[in-house]
C-alpha cells in the first residue's frame, strides 16, 4: 500500500500559460475592497460547491507583446486530493480565444483554499448533471495526475 501524500501540481504561467491568483494576497493588499470568504469556509468545501477563482492568463497582443490578464470564473468542486481541490470550470473563458487551449468549460482545475474569492451553492440537480459528465480536459494536461507537484 502506498501511503505517500497525494501532491497535485498547480498550473503556472511558465508551464501552462495560465495560473490562479491568490485571493488571500489580493485581500491582504486591498482589504477594504477585495472581500474573500473566511478561511474555515474555504477549507471545508464539498463536492458540488461553486467557487469563484481569478485566472491569470497569458496572451499575445497584436504588436507581439506578451501580457497577463485576469478573469474571474466559476468552478464546481469535484473532489479533493490531499490539500488540493479539483474542480470543473463552469465558464467559457473570454481571454482564451483558441479552442485548443486547456482552459475550456468542463476542464479540471486544481486549486487551493487561498485561491477562492467567493463560494455559492448551485442547484443540486444542475451540479449532479455537470459532475456526471466527464471532464472536457484532464489535469494535468495529457494524463490524469501524472505530473505530481515539483
Amino acid at each position: 500500500m502506498n501511503d505517500r501524500p497525494v501532491r497535485v501540481r498547480l498550473a503556472s504561467l511558465a508551464r501552462d500559460s495560465w495560473q490562479l491568483r491568490s485571493g488571500e494576497d489580493a485581500h491582504a493588499a486591498h482589504p477594504e475592497t477585495f472581500w474573500i470568504p473566511p478561511l474555515r469556509q474555504r477549507e471545508a468545501l464539498r463536492r458540488g460547491d461553486g467557487v469563484k477563482l481569478v485566472f491569470d492568463v497569458e496572451g499575445v497582443e497584436e504588436d507581439g507583446r506578451v501580457t497577463i490578464q485576469g478573469e474571474k470564473m466559476w468552478v464546481i468542486v469535484a473532489e479533493r486530493r490531499g490539500d488540493v481541490y479539483i474542480g470543473r470550470l463552469e465558464n467559457e473563458p473570454d481571454l482564451v480565444p483558441d479552442d485548443d487551449t486547456y482552459l475550456r468549460r468542463g476542464a479540471e482545475i486544481p486549486f487551493l483554499p487561498e485561491h477562492v474569492v467567493d463560494i455559492q451553492s448551485p442547484p443540486a440537480e444542475y451540479v449532479a448533471g455537470r459532475l456526471a459528465e466527464p471532464p472536457t480536459r484532464r489535469w494535468p494536461p495529457g494524463n490524469r495526475f501524472d505530473g505530481l507537484a515539483t
